[in-house]
C-alpha cells in the first residue's frame, strides 16, 4: 500500500472508531456499514473498513448478553459467543502476524483446546474485548504497511504450501467474520430475540 494509501486507511480507521481506535468496541456500538457507495481510495482501505465494521458488530451483539448467555452453548456444535470473540481475534493473529509476516507467536492456537474453542473461566469479556482491539490495531499496522500483492512469509502457518498474497488472506478473514457474525445473528436471536446489524 502507498503512504498516501495508508494515511487514508489509517485516517478512515479513526475516524470510524473515535480517535481512540479501541473507542467504538468500548462503547459497544456497531459503526456504520461501510456502503459500497462510498468513496474509497484504495481496496486495502476497503478490507479495513468491513474488518472494523465487523468486529464493532461483534463487540456490540457480545456486550449485549449476560455472563450466563456469554458462556451457555445454544447450538448442538457447542460454541459459545464468548468464545466466538476469542476465536475471531486469534484467527486475524493466525492469519496476519504468524501467517503473512512470519512473526514468532507463542501459541497460535490459543483459542483452542482438545479440538475446540476455549476460554478459560478466569477470562473476562473485557479483557477478550480489549485483546481484540489491541489485534485490530495490530492487523491495520500489517495492512497498510504492505500492498495487497505481496506474498506471505514462508513457515509454518503455511503447512508446506506457498505463502498467500495479503489480498487473497484479507479475503479469507472477511468471510470468517462475514460467516461467524451470521453465526452469532442466530445464537443472539435464539437467547433474546434480538435481530439485524
Amino acid at each position: 500500500m502507498s503512504e498516501r494509501d495508508a494515511d487514508r486507511a489509517e485516517a478512515r480507521h479513526e475516524r470510524w472508531t473515535g480517535e481512540d481506535p479501541a473507542a467504538a468496541y468500548s462503547a459497544g456500538m456497531s459503526l456504520p456499514f461501510p456502503e459500497p457507495t462510498e468513496p474509497i481510495g484504495s481496496r486495502a482501505e476497503v478490507f479495513v473498513g468491513y474488518l472494523d465494521y465487523f468486529r464493532s458488530v461483534l463487540v456490540d451483539k457480545v456486550q449485549g448478553l449476560s455472563e450466563d448467555d456469554l458462556r451457555t452453548s445454544r447450538l448442538p456444535s457447542g460454541w459459545t459467543p464468548v468464545e466466538l470473540l476469542k476465536h475471531l481475534a486469534y484467527v486475524e493473529l493466525r492469519w496476519l502476524e504468524w501467517g503473512f509476516e512470519g512473526r514468532q507467536v507463542d501459541d497460535p492456537w490459543a483459542d483452542n483446546r482438545d479440538g475446540r474453542w476455549y476460554v478459560g473461566p478466569d477470562e473476562s469479556v473485557g479483557g477478550l474485548v480489549e485483546a481484540l482491539q489491541s489485534q485490530a490495531a495490530r492487523s491495520t499496522a500489517v495492512i497498510t504497511s504492505h500492498e495487497l500483492a505481496d506474498v506471505g512469509v514462508p513457515g509454518d502457518r503455511w503447512d508446506g504450501a506457498e505463502p498467500a498474497s495479503l489480498e487473497r488472506v484479507l479475503f479469507h478473514l472477511l468471510q470468517e467474520y462475514a460467516r461467524h457474525l451470521g453465526h452469532l445473528d442466530i445464537v443472539r436471536e435464539l437467547i433474546d430475540r434480538s435481530t439485524g446489524e
